[in-house]
Order: C-alpha cells, then structure tokens, then sequence
C-alpha cells in the first residue's frame, strides 16, 4: 500500500525519549495534548466523540455505499455480503493515511479486512491533507467520525462491545490519539505503521493491536512504534505488537490477523 508522510508533531514519543515512561504514565503526553486544543465553546472536550450505539432506524444494502458527508471527500461504509444484520456486528472506523481519503482504501482491500471477520467498516475523510491532530488541533475531523459512526449506528445493527478505530501511518496515529481519548466508546485500536499518539486524556482501557514494517523509512520503527508499544504497555494497555519485513506499508497477514484479533470468535 502507498507510502506517506511523517507526522512530525504532537508525539508522546518525544516525551518518552527526554523525560521516561515513568513520568508520562502520571501525565500521557501533556505538552502535546495542550497544544492540540481543550473543550470546546460547549464545554465538552475537542477530542471527545458524542454518538453512541442505538438501535438502528433503516437499512443498508450489502457493498460499498456513500454516506453523503461531503461532495468531493466523502465517507463509505461496507457491510460484507452475507453478513446476518439481524445480529449485531462488529464496526471498525478505519482511518487512511496523510494526503489521502477514503477512496485510498480499495473496495478489494476492504472485502478483504472485512468479510473473513464479518466486520462492518466505515471509511471517513480527513477535512484537508491530513488528519486535524496533525494540523491545527482536533477540530472538524472529530465531527466527521463522529457523523460517519452515527451513519452506521442508524443504518446497521451493532455490537457495542465491539466497536474499533484503526488506520494507516497518520491515521494509524490519529486512531491511538483519538482512540484513548475515547476508551470508552472503543474496544479496540488498531494501528499500521503509527507514527505516534497524543493524548489529553485517557479514558477506559481499549485493546491495541500494532504493526510495523523494519524497514519503515517515512516513519521509522526506531522512533515510532518501539517507543509507543511499551509506553502504552507501562500505562496497562494490552498491547499486540508484530514486525514485519518490510517498508511503509499494510501488512496483508497481518492486517488479517488483526481483524480477527477484533472480531474474537
């Protein structure tokens, strides 16, 4: 899968090389989470996601459909063919990389993460080049994942026990972030070749399952994911971690692997 940029700023990484995990465990990422914006005019916090499962008010057919959020950066959402939506299913919100939107997730890599699991997948668009953590703090981002979640509640019948956040390279980044920020709406996170996390304010104990390629030279595994992994297994995360041979990339097994891992049995 393509190659991304860096996300460069606003990574408890940098906090955990300069000050220990044993400091960052009292407070996750401070400096970074300020800089990223606190409550807003509602008082609530920019980072905190408002929908929550509800039984469903219409239907969906099976495939890949438009959720209409926006007119040249749109959001999808796939509920594999087959599947029993009498029966609440599994939801991930999967979040593409840097300079991307949607539409870089292929409708054959979909199928793939998600009918072998029967996962429902929703595919939202960053507002600009990238994710707002990235950019100017949480901001439009955290409205758009947060219409694109409540598309799905409306229309699909969902497990709340089994709701994830994941994505590629920024936006493996930006689901860790967000993902912790909301642990409680979230079981699980799944992040591919993140490039790092920041938080606020942590929030339940979601899952994590990571990978990363050894050859990662856009965000190398070094600085990125040896760092995150036991940060986060230090704050009493369960962390899932595999290396891979390669690059900047989606492992295909094991981005299978993880669909499992999220699913359960």
């Amino acid at each position: 899968m393509a190659e991304d940029r860096e996300l460069t700023r606003r990574r408890f990484l940098e906090l955990v090389a300069a000050a220990g995990a044993a400091a960052l465990a009292a407070d996750c990422a401070p400096a970074a989470a300020k800089a990223s914006g606190g409550a807003g005019a509602s008082g609530v916090p920019a980072a905190r996601l408002m929908v929550r499962p509800a039984a469903p008010t219409g239907t969906i057919a099976a495939g890949i459909s438009p959720l209409g959020l926006s007119a040249e950066r749109d959001a999808f959402i796939y509920v594999p063919p087959g599947l029993d939506q009498a029966k609440a299913a599994p939801l991930l919100v999967l979040l593409h990389g840097a300079g991307g939107s949607s539409a870089w997730w292929k409708p054959e890599t979909i199928a793939a993460l998600a009918d072998p699991a029967g996962i429902i997948i929703v595919a939202p668009s960053s507002s600009g080049a990238t994710w707002d953590l990235r950019l100017d703090g949480y901001g439009p981002d955290v409205e758009v994942v947060d219409a694109s979640m409540r598309f799905a509640f409306a229309h699909c019948r969902v497990d709340p026990a089994r709701l994830g956040l994941g994505g590629f390279s920024d936006g493996a980044s930006y689901a860790l972030s967000l993902g912790i920020e909301n642990g409680d709406l979230f079981g699980a996170l799944l992040a591919f070749s993140p490039g790092g996390c920041a938080t606020d304010a942590r929030r339940g104990k979601p899952r994590v399952y990571i990978t990363h390629g050894k050859q990662d030279t856009v965000l190398p595994i070094a600085s990125s994911s040896r760092l995150i992994v036991p940060t986060l297994r230090q704050l009493g995360y369960d962390v899932t971690y595999r290396e891979f041979d390669g690059g900047h990339t989606v492992d295909a097994a094991l981005a299978a692997e993880g669909m499992r891992w999220f699913a359960g049995p």
